[in-house]
């Protein structure tokens, strides 16, 4: 009875273990959740956005007033000489020590300073809107990263198992010609040969098994799992690119929704604020103080011995620059600042427009290769079936067999990179047309 329960609970314990070690099934859109939700550089970049956020604030503008509460001490130690005016006597004093205490609230307030405090309101919030973009701008590359990456591992593994089928055709051949070998009807180089390929496809078959390992690595990476090493498991087993994506609908989204266009117009914008900064210096400033407090006075030889005040102070300020030797060349320079990020839009626009057309190009073209190739594999199968037909009945060399295998995998090849090159440039467009969130619902 002892022992049948500890044959359980080992058994228990032995389950619970494999649960814990069993791989995770991911499809692209739990991976993009987790890469959202955890990946380090994202997070970063969402904090400096939090930062632009907390900078856009009226005080940080100027708009309102500093209040300062102070104290300070101050003493003194004088030898005087005096001289009596109406009796014209000289009056010596050395030591004279004099005390100063000040206790205090002060209160400063720029009212109007030619509109320099709204400008910088409005160069915060557009910061604060700009550090959106660009935490918009590290999401979508995120999302396209980790999509790249995990159909980069879905044709790594599709490869593999590529390289596995084309191992088993090598050691089939081998054993076949190995049987056929020692019963005189094969050579030895035919035996050899067969050895060969085989070993060949088994060394392709282990580089294969690194590289998939390596894109396991960078895809955990990417989602910013804990362990980097750990083992996961790809829903998906086909690369299924979509056909029918419109340039027209393309090129009109990017111009409308595109990020990094967005922020070559934020920056338009800031550069135009900075102007307005410094054409502020143009007009008056107004400014206001005030305080209450209590300033205590000590003297050493005085007709008072003390004295306390206790009050209020208030004061206006008006003034206008004149000239400050600076303002013509920076207002010259924040024309020009406004020139360039036009220019830089405009550049970034047709860029843009580069990278569309020569991406729909290769988009285009991989949907055609990908069509000829399905249309070539079914003519590779069928040779290859001939192939080995013949071979069985001794009709056919190992050489030309290998030929027909080779055909058959470089068939399988080609169309697994049309594929593959054909969802890359499907995600780059949609990236650039600001869709690629799409891949998310």
């Amino acid at each position: 009875m002892k022992r049948t329960i500890l044959s359980l609970i080992m058994a228990g314990c032995a389950s619970l273990a494999l649960q814990a070690q069993a791989p995770q099934t991911y499809t692209l859109k739990s991976c993009l959740e987790y890469g959202l939700q955890n990946n380090y550089s994202l997070r970063i970049t969402r904090n400096e956005e939090q930062v632009s956020k907390n900078n856009a604030t009226l005080g940080n503008a100027g708009y309102l007033p500093t209040v300062d509460l102070s104290a300070s001490y101050k003493g003194t130690v004088d030898n005087t000489d005096s001289k009596v005016r109406a009796t014209g006597e000289h009056l010596k004093e050395n030591g004279v020590f004099d005390q100063t205490m000040n206790v205090g609230l002060n209160l400063n307030w720029t009212i109007f300073d030619g509109f320099n405090i709204t400008a910088n309101y409005q160069k915060l919030k557009e910061l604060e809107r700009q550090g959106e973009t660009n935490t918009r701008i590290a999401v979508e590359d995120l999302i396209a990263n980790i999509a790249a990456e995990y159909y980069n591992y879905v044709q790594h593994k599709i490869r593999l198992n590529n390289f596995r089928y084309a191992v088993s055709l090598s050691k089939e051949r081998l054993r076949i010609v190995e049987e056929r070998y020692h019963i005189g009807n094969f050579s030895r180089l035919d035996y050899q040969q067969a050895k060969v390929d085989f070993n060949a496809d088994s060394a392709q078959y282990m580089k294969q098994q690194e590289l998939l390992h390596t894109s396991r690595i960078q895809l955990n990476e990417l989602m910013a799992n804990e362990n980097v090493d750990q083992p996961i498991i790809i829903r998906d087993s086909l690369i299924d690119a979509d056909s029918g994506l419109n340039f027209e609908e393309l090129w009109n989204a990017t111009l409308q929704t595109n990020a990094s266009l967005l922020r070559a117009h934020q920056n338009n914008t800031l550069a135009q604020l900075d102007y307005k900064k410094v054409c502020s210096r143009d007009y008056p400033y107004l400014k206001m103080s005030g305080g209450y407090g209590y300033t205590f006075n000590k003297y050493d030889v005085a007709a008072n011995i003390q004295r306390g005040n206790l009050g209020a102070n208030f004061g206006l300020t008006i003034g206008f620059n004149l000239f400050d030797g600076n303002r013509r060349r920076e207002r010259n320079n924040a024309r020009i600042a406004i020139q360039n990020a036009r220019l830089e839009r405009e550049q970034l626009e047709q860029a843009l427009r580069a990278d569309l057309s020569n991406l729909w190009q290769a988009y285009q073209n991989n949907l055609q290769m990908l069509h000829l190739e399905r249309q070539n594999l079914v003519a590779a199968k069928e040779n290859h079936e001939i192939a080995m037909e013949r071979y069985m009945l001794g009709n056919l060399s190992g050489i030309e067999m290998r030929e027909a295998q080779k055909s058959l995998l470089d068939a399988e090849e080609r169309i697994l990179s049309a594929e593959y090159n054909t969802k890359l440039c499907e995600i780059s467009l949609l990236q650039i047309s600001g869709k690629v969130t799409k891949y998310l619902e």
